[in-house]
Parts: structure tokens; sequence; C-alpha cells
């Protein structure tokens, strides 16, 4: 540290005004003089896309050929923190031996609406599951010696007017739904850098944004290393500096830096916040620009990719279809099994190493075209998918999105697939043949033939090894285990972002506040396509013998949390359980349960393991804005584990002790507020000894009754007192003895 700031001091304004914008696309400006080199970064996260020197840096040609790892709108279903952690590892091995210092990744913003361009880069609608995957992958990463930049922060989740949009969401919903993810990898795995997004937040540029970008990220988390603009994001360069934006990129303009220099002259900028700045840049540039050896085997990155694949995808729907034996008797149908969609479009597009369909691993097997990648299908390709069908006993469907329908930049207008993807699979359906649909798609879709389809497998953008993972997973060679990260809806009208999103020209509002995707769905009991956490497998498992460490829980203790799953079919398989919490306090309103808790299990047949959580207070608690922390009610809360958020097995009651609600009694607080907490409720009832409804009350009918119940548990102390015919003496003393109930 001392270093760090004796090197600052040497450099000229000029130099420090520089250091603080990149020299090209993908580069930090070196100061030679001083030693100081430069940092090379690249996009990713599922792949490295570096572009060669003088490329067009937009994706229009290729970057260098790399393996390409499923998206994390696939791996966040393996629910594996392990898995995630080789990954990183992996790309942090490639990031080292091709002179990359940080990849830019991963993304954890939360899936607010199914429409969502990026979807496919993000890992889910949970923003518990979110931080806990995305701290393993960044753990592995730069265990490997490499940086990363978690993105895009905060609250860009969608990319309609993405550049210029202000969310508006309430500090409640941006702490429990919005922040949770940056924050656990924040704490937990201390990522190189932090990327702000384009978007405002609740007004400001997330840029220019002091609370955001200082008082959150830096003070309340403790981040040690740099914020970087997202590519162009920069507003107001000044104001970005004093808001805490370390480094604007991509670089080659020079303007903002002669503005930096500029203000600290005019003494409108601060030069220790300047020197501030430059000191988390270079404490994350010295040590990440030292030269380390990294092999690497792209073979064997590759073979990765496709176990990733093959753990990550789920299945949706099996009525005895699967799994099944390859021959003369199964049709390929779509052109997806020759060129299987894998990965997105837009920055995180990359040039895959290696990448082959599922029809180059099916031996045996016939196939017909039907339609193409791009979704489109004839007549006559429909006519000989119905007739090729004829001869087999089962058809396999490779369905999708084709990539015009979801990239960085645009957000999808409705879920369908294309129509001739769904007209041809509701063909081969009727025509009374067994109809396996594969799905290779980066968020859900309708499926109007799902009642028919006998089998449904949902492979996502699973990467280069998409084809032959999904073969292993048809024939069985795998057992299939991902769970859905994200909820399937029925229809996009379900959705609880449908009327505000993606808003008007200036802003979007979360009015649907913390209830997000099954949070929504489950409070609600909509009825959905496949539920938050849903997957099948080739085998069964049972779950049992719940039991808590103890039936009460007080702040700063661990309740431990504990069950047995067992396997109780006839192979081998991995079950991801799954542990939610439901508060019945009713202090606030609060989803109807939210997921705490998961582990993936491997089990023989037969064989039983115990499952081990540990909850603290954040599993108990919800953010309080009028205290802006936060609480843990009083109260009951249930303990529930399953297999998916509706298919939960086990549950337990504990006792939750912890803070009463403190506030100041004045005129405006309600009886009912009064009566909910031990510490006026005395005092109420005391007074409720002299109230009367009237001399007539014993004549009121129960309507009437009902009534005058609700009004009085309604109405505010002012009223009370004039009810009771209180003098104001009485009336002071009544609020300082219910003041004083709080304060004794």
């Amino acid at each position: 540290m001392d270093d760090i700031k004796a090197l600052t001091q040497k450099m000229t304004l000029e130099e420090k005004a520089g250091l603080c914008s990149g020299s090209d696309f993908w580069h930090t400006k070196a100061v030679k003089r001083l030693s100081i080199p430069s940092l090379m970064m690249s996009d990713g996260p599922h792949g490295l896309r570096k572009q060669e020197e003088g490329a067009d840096h937009l994706g229009i040609h290729d970057s260098i050929k790399a393996v390409c790892f499923p998206a994390a709108c696939a791996t966040a279903c393996s629910f594996d923190r392990t898995l995630l952690y080789e990954m990183g590892s992996a790309l942090g091995k490639e990031c080292r031996a091709e002179g990359v210092a940080v990849l830019l990744g991963p993304a954890v913003n939360i899936k607010r609406s199914p429409l969502c361009g990026r979807n496919f880069e993000y890992f889910s609608e949970d923003p518990f599951l979110a931080g806990e995957l995305a701290c393993a992958f960044v753990q592995g990463m730069q265990g490997e010696g490499a940086g990363v930049s978690v993105k895009h922060f905060a609250a860009n989740n969608q990319e309609t007017r993405r550049m210029s949009v202000s969310s508006e969401v309430s500090e409640r919903a941006l702490r429990e739904i919005y922040f949770p993810a940056f924050e656990k990898v924040v704490k937990d795995a201390k990522p190189a850098t932090v990327m702000c997004s384009y978007n405002k937040l609740n007004g400001v540029y997330a840029s220019e944004n002091e609370w955001l970008l200082t008082d959150v990220l830096r003070k309340e988390w403790g981040f040690g290393g740099f914020v970087v603009s997202d590519w162009y994001a920069v507003s107001d360069r000044v104001k970005g500096l004093k808001a805490g934006l370390d480094l604007e990129m991509p670089g080659g303009d020079e303007e903002n830096d002669k503005k930096i220099v500029a203000a600290v002259r005019s003494g409108e900028l601060s030069e220790e916040v300047l020197d501030e700045a430059v000191e988390r840049i270079l404490r994350v540039i010295l040590p990440l620009s030292k030269e380390r050896t990294a092999p690497f085997d792209r073979g064997c990155d590759h073979k990765k990719a496709v176990s990733i694949a093959a753990e990550s995808a789920v299945l949706l729907k099996n009525e005895g279809a699967l799994p099944l034996a390859l021959g003369e008797d199964v049709l390929f149908v779509g052109e997806f099994a020759e060129r299987p969609r894998f990965q997105g479009g837009g920055s995180s597009h990359i040039n895959a190493w290696r990448a082959e369909g599922a029809l180059a691993f099916a031996e045996g097997v016939r196939y017909v075209r039907g339609f193409g990648t791009d979704g489109e299908g004839t007549e006559e390709d429909m006519k000989e998918a119905l007739a090729a069908a004829k001869e087999a006993k089962t058809v396999v469907v490779f369905a999708g999105l084709p990539d015009r329908y979801e990239s960085e930049g645009y957000d999808r207008t409705h879920m369908r697939l294309p129509e001739a993807e769904d007209r041809l699979i509701d063909a081969l359906c009727e025509a009374g043949k067994k109809v396996v649909v594969v799905l290779h798609s980066g968020s859900p879709v309708e499926m109007p033939w799902i009642g028919k389809a006998d089998a449904v497998l949902e492979m996502y953008l699973a990467g280069e090894g998409a084809g032959e993972a999904a073969v292993r997973l048809l024939t069985g060679e795998e057992n299939p285990s991902g769970k859905l990260a994200e909820s399937f809806p029925l229809r996009l009208e379900d959705t609880p972002s449908y009327l505000n999103f993606p808003g008007d020209k200036e802003c979007v509002r979360y009015a649907e506040d913390v209830f997000v995707g099954y949070r929504y769905f489950d409070s609600k009991k909509e009825e959905v396509l496949f539920p938050f956490g849903h997957g099948l497998s080739y085998t069964t498992f049972e779950y049992s013998d719940l039991k808590l460490s103890s039936n009460e829980w007080r702040e700063g203790e661990s309740l431990i949390v504990t069950f047995t799953v067992t396997n109780t079919g006839a192979r081998a398989g991995k079950e991801v359980v799954e542990l939610y919490v439901s508060d019945q306090s009713g202090e606030a309103v609060r989803p109807v349960h939210e997921l705490k808790g998961f582990e993936k299990v491997a089990l023989q047949p037969g064989e039983s393991k115990q499952v081990k959580f540990e909850l603290g207070g954040r599993a108990f608690a919800y953010f309080d804005e009028k205290t802006h922390g936060w609480r843990v009610p009083n109260g009951k809360f249930v303990v529930e584990a399953g297999a998916s958020s509706r298919d939960l097995r086990l549950f337990a009651e504990v006792a939750v002790h912890g803070r009463a609600v403190a506030f100041r009694v004045d005129g405006d607080t309600t009886v009912e507020q009064l009566f909910s907490h031990p510490a006026t409720r005395a005092v109420m009832q005391g007074l409720l000894k002299k109230f009367r409804p009237g001399s007539s009350d014993d004549k009121l009918g129960d309507t009437d009754r009902e009534m005058m119940r609700a009004a009085y548990l309604q109405a505010p102390l002012r009223t009370v007192r004039l009810a009771l015919n209180m003098t104001m003496e009485q009336y002071e003393g009544l609020l300082n003895a219910l003041n004083g109930a709080f304060e004794g």
C-alpha cells in the first residue's frame, strides 16, 4: 500500500488522469517512465473473446479460437458450485495463457422478465442462487491469477434503451433482489473489478451514482478493486470520479482526461479523489500484469465443456420416452440437430474451438431437416418430416430460438418459438409417434404442444459441447440432473413485470418490487408451465427426517437444518435438494417463501445421504426501508425442503426471536400497530377496557360489530382520543406511557 501511494505521488497530474481511461478498446494506459504496465481486458464470460490487434472490436469479425463453455442460463441449472469453480479455473488458465488480465464477467443481473435479450448471460431470477454460483466461478478464475469484472452494477435488467433508461426500484427490492449476488461476490470472492451499468438508477446514471459505487459497494461491502465503466457508459467524467468510477473504457478519446485535469486545477475536483482512483487501479494492474505461465489443453477444456453441458441440462418432461436406444427407428428432425444454437449474440459471442451437432454422435439414426436454424420451414419440409416419421418409433425434434431472437442490444417481444417449429412439433405429436423435443434457447418459451409431447429436454445455450451432451442425455449415458434456475410461465401476460417492461422512453418502474419470478408465481398461486427448481431424472429420490438444531432461533445464532435424501430408483443419479424459508410472522409483506440453501447430491441406487444447511440472520431477514437496514421479525417461520419451489416435501417450524419494530408513537400510530408489539400491547389492553363502541353494542348485528372492530383497530390514536372523550392531558399521558413502554 505504501509503495502504491509513493508511486502515485511520482505521477504527474496528466499521467494520473490518463490512467483513469484506456489507451484503446481493450487496454489500460501504460506509464513507461514509472514502469506501470498496460493491462488487457477481454469479453467473456463463458469463453475468451480475445480479439487480435487491429480487429474491429465490435464482434463483427471473429475473435481468436477459444473453448465456448455453456452460458450462464445453462450453468445456473447445474446448481453446482464445484462445477462453476472448475469452469472458472479453466477460463482463468486460458486468460493467463493469452495474456488477458481481466475477463469481463460474470454477469449476475437478475432475470426480471423472460424477455430480456441478454438473459442467456445471466444466472437466475433468484439472487441467492446467482450469488452462490457467481462466487464459485470468480474464485475459480481468480485462483489462476486472472481477474474478473462482475457486471452490470446495477439494475440492468433489459436491453431496450439500456444506455439511457432509469430503473426505478425501491431500496427494499434493490437490497433483497438486485444487490445480493453482487454483495456475495464482493464480500466472499473479492473480484478485481466491478463494471457499472449503462442505465440510470432512480434518476442517476450508475456511472455517477455515489450512493451505489461508494456508499454501498465500497463502504458497506468493502470492495477493494476498481470500478470500470461499461464500454461508452460514461456521461460526465468528473461527476463519475467523484462518485467512485475509476476507469473509463474504452480509451482513445483524451477529452475526458483533459476535463479531469482542468477540474483539479480549477478546484472543482479534489486531487485526493483522483489519487484514490489511481491507487485502486494500480492495486489491480500491478499484480495482474506479472508474467505467469498457465498451460492449458483445449481438448481437455472441450471435454469439460461437454460435461458441464450434460450436468446443466434440464429434463422438463418424460412420459417413458427417455432414455432411448439410437437406431433406424429413431428420427432426428430440425437443423439444430446438425448445427445447434449453443450461445447468444453480442459481446459474449465466442469463436468456438470446436462445435458439432447431436447428429455427429448419433450413429444409425435417420435425419430430415424439418426447419432451419433460422426458424423457417416450408410445406415441403413438413411433408418430408411427417413422411419420415411414419417409419420411426421415436421422433426427436431439435428446436430452439434462432440467433436473431436473443442478443445483446434488444429484447424479445414475445415468448414463442418460430411458428414453423411449433406447427411441426404439433403435427408430429398428432401423428401418434413418441415425440421428444430438445430445446436450444437462452430463456423460457411457450409450449402449446406440451400436453402432447412425450418428453422435453431443455439444453439452454449449452456451449460447443451441446450436441454431444444432448446425445449422452437422450441415450441415458448421462442421467439428467439440472433444475430450472428460472420459472417458465404459461404466458407472457402471467409474468409479474408484464405491465412494466420495458417501460417508457425515460424510465422503467419495477412495480412488482420483491415479487420476482417464483416469489410472485408461488405467492399468487399462479399456474406455471414449469416452476423454479424443477427438473426430472431417470431415477427417483425420497426426502425424509428433517431436523432442526433448535425449534427457536435468536440473532447471532445459526440454525442447523438436516434431512436425508435417498435414491429409490434403479440407477445412479444426482439430486438438487432445495431449502426454502417462509416468514409467517406477518410483520412485513413478503414472498410466500425464498430459496436459502441448495446442494447437489450424487447417489447410487438405494444409497442415502444426509444433507446439512446452516441458516443465519439473513435467511430470516427482510430489508426495512424505514431504518435502511436488515431486520429479523419476531414470529413463526417454516423451513421447507424439496425438489422444486412447487414440490416441497418436508417442513419444520421455528420460533424466530428477532427485534420488535421500534418507532416513536404519535397521533398517527394505529391501534393495530400498538397491539402487534408486546411492548405496547399491555397499555392498549388497559385502554380497551375503557372503550365502548356504544351502549347498543349488544344489539348490533355481526356485520356491524365486525365493522366497529375493524374501525377501532385501524383508527389512529388522535381519533381514539376523540372517541374516548380524553382530555389533552390524558392523551399526552397515554402517548408518554406508550413510548415509555418501548423504552422500558
